[in-house]
């Protein structure tokens, strides 16, 4: 009886803590036509053939969101219809990150955000693409105001001596010839975010020296198919090795996969680096499930060479 008890205890004490604010039916009817209306602009933002109509979509794009998240509990709302703005949750679901991207042209893309704490009052933090002033992409650490900006497509949360901190798993156009996908490092503190943190550490066997980095950038072929995720079944973050050759006409040297894969393990709030995670060499290298922009055949998750807004 009293282990029955306990159970009953323990489980009402588990739905209150992940209880929820509810939205108000009045609100729901709100937030439904601003999802509407975000999801035409977002669709416009991606599809659109004529550069005018995707740059003013974008520019009605983001109060518009901003006007939907100032409805009181809009967290809760998922905006599951909304196809194309990328929108990711944590485990621990303290916050969301918006992010989408707009095509400029087949060497360039902008990308925009926004990260929404989980509270009943809207909190957030607008995520302003700076990356074409990073210098060091991998070493530097930078605020939302001048963020790498990146089309997010996972998090993983992961706990440190320091605190929680996010990995932010993005995709980056780049190039016409090259792309990139990157592991950024969110931490949030009180009003504050930052991107990048030095977590990352490579041993080199050749000079016995450790390195550290910010973050993970990785550039590879347009015509490769990339890994680069958190897998669950190995806990570990598994992407392609990637080897150099001659590329394309007028590419120049280009980085593709060897079929061969590579990983960072977590210890004690610190990813290490492992050189070859496996024995075996796959023929293919695995394909991520994207999001595609049909619009001349560009994937969603890309984006290149950036100018200042």
């Amino acid at each position: 009886m009293r282990i029955f008890l306990l159970a009953i205890l323990l489980f009402t004490i588990n739905q209150h803590s992940f209880a929820q604010e509810e939205i108000k039916s009045a609100d729901i009817k709100i937030l439904k036509e601003f999802e509407d209306t975000i999801g035409l602009l977002s669709f416009l933002v991606i599809n659109d053939s004529i550069d005018e109509h995707r740059f003013a979509a974008c520019k009605k794009l983001i109060p518009t969101l901003v006007k939907a998240l100032k409805v009181e509990n809009s967290f809760q709302y998922a905006f599951s219809e909304v196809k194309s703005i990328s929108i990711q949750y944590p485990q621990d679901s303290s916050f969301r990150v918006f992010t989408w991207q707009l095509y400029v042209d087949v060497d360039e893309y902008r990308y925009y955000g926004a990260i929404q704490m989980n509270e009943p009052q809207l909190k957030l933090f607008p995520l302003m693409d700076r990356s074409y002033e990073i210098q060091e992409e991998e070493y530097e650490i930078v605020s939302n105001k001048n963020w790498y900006g990146a089309l997010y497509y996972n998090i993983k949360q992961f706990d440190t001596p320091k605190g929680r901190q996010y990995l932010l798993f993005g995709f980056d156009g780049f190039s016409f010839f090259d792309k990139r996908k990157i592991i950024d490092v969110l931490t949030i503190k009180e009003d504050e975010v930052t991107f990048g943190a030095p977590v990352f550490i490579t041993y080199d066997l050749k000079t016995g020296q450790e390195y550290v980095k910010n973050r993970i950038v990785k550039t590879y072929s347009a015509e490769s198919a990339f890994k680069l995720n958190y897998d669950l079944v190995y806990e570990v973050i598994l992407f392609d090795h990637l080897i150099m050759t001659g590329g394309m006409a007028n590419q120049g040297p280009s980085w593709v996969p060897d079929g061969s894969y590579e990983g960072y393990r977590l210890d004690k709030g610190y990813w290490y680096h492992i050189p070859k995670m496996f024995n075996e060499v796959s023929e293919e290298a695995p394909r991520d499930f994207p999001v595609l922009d049909s619009r001349k055949g560009i994937g969603i998750m890309g984006k290149g060479k950036k100018t200042d807004n």
